[in-house]
């Protein structure tokens, strides 16, 4: 698929890999829309690609809803949809106070794996009713976003890994049930990147993490995201399956 003048969409767009997402899918052509919990996050990366900003909880089904047909009216059917929209958890299941943590696991399964499948399922019917782009049949892609977490989640990991393991489960299912649409599903599982969830990290903490990474040893850039979502893109045999991106990272126990 050429990205220059199609229509693209990008969850968690205010920051992280989202809005760099956004941003190299507009400097390549694409018409973007930037889709994050608040007007503000949003429209801070829509106003320097001039893309359209829109506030939408992905796990909100009507919202979404509106959020593609927004984008419809104003930019076309997205062609591109990427899922960088997420939240990190960090809680044991047997945490020191013996408190319970369902709450926060029924949270994240919620925002992750359900606002994922939300936007996958709103963004798939609307590039089914859109005409083929060429004579593969081609309607459009879904790059989802997981997490190394899912093979080697760390203690306390248990709902973040559960979920991001989710959203790997749904890519080949995804694939071959959307295929006779002519749309590709993947899945990007990020190792550590330079993101709002990464920030905050003390120095003494990050450096032991870093530790971990064989090569390069740092933390990913977001733009190395962006860049390999434009390969999916551009390869049309990429689908049903997903990629590592974690430059030989295999996380420690805790």
């Amino acid at each position: 698929m050429i990205l220059s003048g199609q229509a693209a969409a990008v969850t968690g767009a205010g920051s992280g890999l989202g809005a760099a997402t956004a941003r190299h899918l507009a400097a390549r052509g694409a018409r973007v829309a930037c889709i994050d919990l608040t007007e503000d996050g949003a429209a801070a990366t829509a106003a320097g690609i001039g893309g359209i900003a829109i506030a939408a909880d992905v796990s909100d089904q009507v919202a979404v809803e509106a959020a593609f047909e927004r984008i419809g009216d104003e930019i076309g059917p997205a062609r591109v949809v990427v899922s960088c929209a997420g939240i990190g958890t960090a809680r044991r299941i047997l945490p020191r106070d013996g408190g319970l943590t369902i709450d926060a696991f029924e949270r994240t399964l919620r925002i992750n794996l359900l606002g994922t499948y939300t936007v996958m399922n709103i963004a798939a019917r609307a590039m089914a009713a859109a005409a083929p782009l060429d004579g593969d049949g081609t309607r459009g892609l879904i790059v989802n976003t997981a997490s190394v977490a899912y093979q080697d989640g760390q203690i306390g990991q248990a709902a973040y890994s559960a979920s991001k393991g989710g959203v790997v489960s749904m890519t080949l299912p995804a694939a071959r049930e959307l295929a006779r649409f002519g749309i590709r599903v993947m899945t990007i599982a990020p190792g550590l990147f330079e993101t709002s969830m990464s920030s905050g990290l003390p120095d003494e903490v990050r450096a032991e993490i870093l530790q971990n990474v064989p090569f390069p040893s740092r933390m990913g850039h977001a733009e190395e995201y962006a860049r390999l979502v434009q390969s999916i893109v551009e390869n049309p045999m990429l689908n049903g399956t997903v990629i590592r991106l974690d430059a030989a990272t295999r996380m420690p126990i805790k």
